[in-house]
């Protein structure tokens, strides 16, 4: 018999789906005292190694978070990718010359990503709520009013002041607010495999093979071997061919991963021992707007594309840490409901770019016209040739270069680099930023007393206590939680308008 269940204490936020990105969003908002709630209709978490990577701007975050050294003793760090095309490597792309804490790839299986975050959203007094499923839900000016079915309690009403979408790519609650998900199916299917991997060079590194019959891309998984020359869990990647609507390919096998491997690898790389072999085809889509109402999307719920570079999770997971301290400010600081409307013009942009950098590198690395292949590996040889193109590749790939120059949120500007909207770089032995219990601003100045403390007392509860080192002489810059350049001035009354402004 269906129970219909009224919590006395209305929520925060209940989130939907709880794969990395609303495991993350759940820990988030709970980290910031926030009530919240978190459903997912399966009954266990994923046992499958999905997304691989964790790049250098989401550890950042998860550095603020409190959760970057399990995620980093859970997994192996990867220090550079190359392009190749048979044994010529036409492309070295290092890593350890960005400027970041974390100066690699985190190889780590989406399964230990997950149970990294549930045991961290698990430290914040919050448990996934498994087997229960979002059936419906009704919003008003006030809150969301959400039906949630469990087998063993049949359907639970509960109220929520927002309701987070982090449901996936079939999104239950995108498909409900009749929201387009607008783009296309690439017309081309792909093998995924997890196996161990014998005789292959660098296996630490990543490696992406253009081949006339289609590219291959080979990921290190999990923990390194003690020998190089043993054999390593790898995740293998490949195009075979062109779909054809209404024709399921069958499964693959050993032996068609050990083909390709012969066919468009360096050789003498031998195969075995799979975890996990499937077929796979590649949608690039995107909501326009993360928001409607007190509904918001993150995730696959709001974008999809390629796994090219392995972006998607990295991209979900940072729009779940833009949107928390948002939520976290307008429940607990009272700031006005308009600052959630900057999520969506920060994030939907970065998606954007995503989906045109990952369908770029996709449609290189699917071209068949034998004309156009060596034109395409010189170009490859000749560009990444240069020092500057791989330090900008490297920071693409690590998501540094993420930025939000058009934010609502970018104040005044008369200082030096870095400019409002811009990452901030992370200096050698600092802190993380905004790693408390509530959301806080962060003042890079040389000391001034009288007015770092006048405006201490004015926004206590906005503003860490202590300077930190200005990146020029002369130059204030106020930095947002999440890392991202709020005022760049060289004057105190920029900083404190900025603030009145932002609690107003």
């Amino acid at each position: 018999m269906a129970t219909t269940i009224v919590p006395a204490t209305k929520l925060d936020a209940l989130i939907a789906g709880a794969g990395p990105v609303g495991l993350a969003m759940a820990s988030e908002l709970a980290r910031y005292g926030l009530n919240v709630r978190i459903v997912d209709k399966a009954p266990v978490r994923t046992d499958k190694s999905k997304a691989l990577v964790i790049w250098s701007r989401t550890l950042e975050l998860m550095d603020s978070a409190g959760a970057s050294a399990a995620l980093l003793a859970a997994g192996r760090t990867c220090n550079a990718a190359n392009l190749m095309s048979g044994a010529k490597i036409l492309a070295h792309i290092v890593f350890d010359g960005v400027s970041s804490p974390h100066p690699y790839g985190l190889m780590i299986p989406q399964s230990e990503t997950e149970r990294v975050l549930d045991e961290h959203l698990q430290s914040f007094g919050v448990h996934v709520e498994r087997s229960a499923e979002l059936v419906s839900f009704h919003q008003t000016d006030t809150a969301v009013t959400c039906t949630v079915h469990k087998p063993d309690v049949g359907e639970e009403t509960l109220e929520a002041s927002w309701l987070i979408a982090c449901d996936g790519a079939h999104s239950t609650v995108r498909h409900a607010l009749n929201i387009p998900f607008e783009g296309e199916t690439l017309a081309s299917d792909w093998m995924l495999a997890d196996v161990q991997l014998h005789g292959m060079p660098n296996p630490g590194e990543m490696h992406i093979f253009l081949h006339e019959s289609g590219p291959l891309a080979i990921f290190p998984i999990g923990q390194p071997s003690s020998q190089a020359t043993e054999s390593q869990r790898s995740r293998v990647i490949a195009g075979v061919g062109a779909h054809r609507p209404g024709q399921a390919r069958p499964e693959p096998t050993l032996a068609d991963v050990q083909n390709i491997l012969d066919q468009r690898g360096t050789g003498g790389v031998t195969a075995s021992d799979p975890i996990w072999l499937a077929n796979f085809g590649i949608n690039e889509r995107k909501i326009s707007n993360y928001r409607s109402g007190r509904v918001f999307f993150a995730g696959d719920a709001a974008h999809i594309h390629s796994p090219a570079g392995g972006q998607g999770m990295n991209t979900g997971i940072q729009d779940a840490c833009n949107l928390a301290w948002k939520l976290a400010l307008v429940r607990m600081r009272n700031c006005p409901d308009s600052l959630l409307d900057s999520y969506s013009a920060e994030r939907s942009p970065v998606a954007r770019q995503v989906l045109k950098s990952t369908g770029a590198l996709t449609s290189l690395a699917t071209m068949h016209n034998p004309a156009l292949l060596a034109f395409r590996n010189t170009t490859v040889s000749l560009v990444l040739g240069f020092p500057p193109a791989r330090h900008a590749m490297a920071d693409q790939l690590t998501e540094l270069s993420v930025s939000y120059p058009e934010s609502p949120l970018n104040g005044y500007a008369d200082a030096a680099q870095p400019k409002p909207g811009t990452r901030v770089p992370i200096q050698g032995g600092e802190a993380p930023l905004n790693a408390g219990s509530s959301p806080r601003f962060a003042l890079f100045a040389e000391p001034n007393d009288i007015e770092h403390h006048e405006l201490l007392r004015a926004f206590p509860d906005l503003l860490e206590p202590t300077l930190r080192n200005p990146f020029h002489a002369d130059g204030i810059w106020l930095v947002r939680p999440d890392g991202y350049v709020a005022v760049a001035s060289t004057k105190w009354p920029d900083i404190r308008n900025y603030l009145a402004r932002l609690v107003s």
